[in-house]
């Protein structure tokens, strides 16, 4: 096979950089494009892409094969326009992971939340004993990746994201889907549209589509399985304890019941993503025995900025997660709560996005008053330009907690460490995964 010159532009996201290290293992050529330095482009670097920081044209090889872009990368930046005005062929992340995915039997899971999480434990509960390539829209601890390729794989386990209808480009032999809550309103027109987008996607698939129990209605193919803790569904968790350290479980599934499963995660959504996971991999691979997957869930490790257990003291606890939707934080601080109650909880949230913060401050206010003390951050704009009136300060003022304020990021480990609480969260999907090291230290 000839070897390739390809450029990614925004290398440095979780879904570029994973199809990043699937060209590179090939031996192809690759460099690209970030606004900053990170691990990931770190990573890359080490494993042998090109990559720059400053938006340099002259920097671009003269050489291309084709472009990777992102949708995140606004149309009108200079290296953008530059690939445009040279007719270099370009292809959206989705677009080439759906070709990718095309020569494979693949795996996928979709939903608004808790997809990153199941897709790892599906990537861990076939690695590396099935030839597979997976590509995780986080850092997996098993893999301590977001991507591993075996040599020669015939299976693929991907993420399907539902922006920009990335998801639709595939076409899976087995789909999960997790949920379907409102969210990219700036891409969707309403709720409805977004689950237009998820039944196109499920109905793609070309075996078996799995849905969790809260969102089974919208979905009817005869090709369709339930999962959850309801009677009627095919794959149903029972017996179900999560309120310690490891999640305890039984597992019914259409041809027998695995019993004594025990997951090293919090939490009844993530026995939920367990039990999506374990689905998953039997339509696939009905032949694998009880022993092993209860010896795989026993050792599923979890993802990094997942229910991330930074410090875990007698007098100080502190976890970080990458939530960053009303229901994702929901979820998770009321979990929190289960583990240590009675124990004052801080949480530092980052809103992510003008729109999203504009389009759920009422639910994220919901979310927040879950706590002790609120900390809010300026919003992390990401792709989007600012929104008159939509700020931290607007969310806070929907915040009913008494101890709430916003802080710049320079104001939050001086407090901090004058106020050190029992637990302390940090919750978003921005960059405050910078600050998780330096709050270690508090």
């Amino acid at each position: 096979m000839k070897s390739k010159n390809i450029y990614f532009l925004g290398i440095g996201g979780i879904g570029m950089s994973a199809l990043a290290q699937y060209f590179l293992q090939r031996g192809d050529a690759v460099c690209g494009y970030d606004l900053t330095p990170s691990p990931v482009t770190d990573m890359l670097r080490q494993k042998g892409a090109q990559i720059h920081f400053d938006g340099d044209v002259s920097k671009i090889p003269s050489t291309l094969d084709f472009v990777v872009y992102t949708p995140a990368v606004p149309k009108d930046f200079v290296e953008y326009q530059y690939f445009v005005d040279k007719g270099i062929p370009m292809y959206k992340r989705s677009q080439v992971l759906g070709h990718i995915t095309d020569e494979l039997r693949t795996l996928a899971v979709a939903g608004t939340h808790g997809k990153t999480t199941t897709t790892s434990m599906i990537a861990h509960l076939l690695y590396p004993e099935q030839p597979l390539a997976a590509f995780i829209g986080g850092i997996s601890k098993n893999l301590n990746d977001n991507y591993v390729c075996s040599p020669n794989p015939d299976t693929a386990v991907v993420e399907a994201d539902e922006f920009d209808r990335s998801f639709l480009t595939l076409h899976p032999e087995v789909a999960v889907i997790t949920s379907m809550d409102a969210d990219h309103l700036d891409i969707y027109r309403d709720v409805e549209d977004l689950r237009g987008a998820f039944r196109q996607f499920a109905a793609q698939t070309t075996r078996t589509v799995l849905v969790h129990e809260a969102v089974a209605e919208f979905v009817t193919l005869p090709n369709k399985k339930t999962y959850g803790s309801g009677e009627s569904c095919d794959y149903r968790a029972y017996n179900i304890d999560c309120q310690q350290e490891i999640s305890c479980f039984d597992l019914h599934t259409p041809a027998r019941e695995i019993v004594g499963l025990q997951l090293p995660a919090h939490g009844l959504y993530n026995i939920w993503n367990a039990t999506a996971a374990v689905a998953a991999v039997l339509e696939a691979f009905p032949a694998l025995s009880d022993d092993y997957i209860r010896r795989k869930i026993s050792t599923f490790a979890g993802v990094k900025r997942r229910f991330d257990y930074i410090v875990r003291q007698s007098d100080f606890v502190y976890i970080d997660d990458y939530a960053h939707h009303p229901n994702e934080m929901r979820s998770f601080i009321t979990a929190v709560r289960g583990i240590y109650p009675g124990k004052e909880i801080c949480g530092v949230f980052q809103p992510h996005l003008y729109t999203r913060t504009r389009d759920f401050a009422d639910e994220f206010a919901a979310a927040l008053n879950l706590l002790d003390r609120v900390i809010l951050l300026p919003i992390y704009p990401a792709r989007e330009k600012p929104i008159e009136g939509i700020t931290s300060e607007y969310l806070l003022s929907k915040v009913s907690v008494a101890d709430k304020r916003v802080l710049q990021k320079t104001e939050l480990f001086p407090y901090l460490r004058q106020h050190r609480p029992d637990v302390l969260l940090t919750i978003g999907a921005g960059d405050i995964d910078r600050l998780v090291l330096p709050l270690s230290e508090l």
